[in-house]
């Protein structure tokens, strides 16, 4: 051979050694990026299943949040109900009269049993039987 075709034969093989290398590496990215590709696909996919199945169901319709009652403004139905709060049981309007110190009259007593009736008809307290009343419990 002649020494002027030597050299050039020789740069020529160790540009291709290098592309060679080159070329390697950049498939061994290609099958990682290949690789990565399908893992995004596969929970793009997946995303798209959740979408749909979620659109699929039916609303949910909240339930109401129970307000609390409101309770008339006159001092009265706290003092009733906080003789409730340390009663034993139910009691009946004569007994709240007691616990109040009112006078047993009958005025009172009306008095207290409509103050009574009106907190059950808030849901504040119950009547378990007719003159017999209990606080609920939340």
């Amino acid at each position: 051979m002649d020494d002027q075709v030597t050299p050039l034969l020789e740069r020529i093989d160790a540009r291709e050694r290098e592309l060679v290398g080159d070329a390697v590496q950049i498939r061994a990215q290609m099958d990682e990026l290949a690789v990565r590709l399908r893992e995004l696909d596969e929970e793009i996919e997946s995303l798209a299943v959740t979408r749909k199945t979620l659109l699929a169901l039916p609303p949910a319709t909240p339930e109401p949040a129970e307000e609390p009652p409101v309770l008339p403004a006159h001092p009265a139905y706290q003092q009733i109900l906080d003789v409730f709060v340390d009663a034993a049981g139910p009691m009946r309007a004569r007994d709240l009269c007691q616990a109040l110190d009112l006078p047993l009259k009958p005025k009172n007593i009306e008095s207290t049993r409509h103050k009574l009736k009106r907190l059950v008809s808030l849901g504040v307290l119950a009547e378990t039987e007719p003159g017999l009343f209990f606080q609920r419990r939340p």
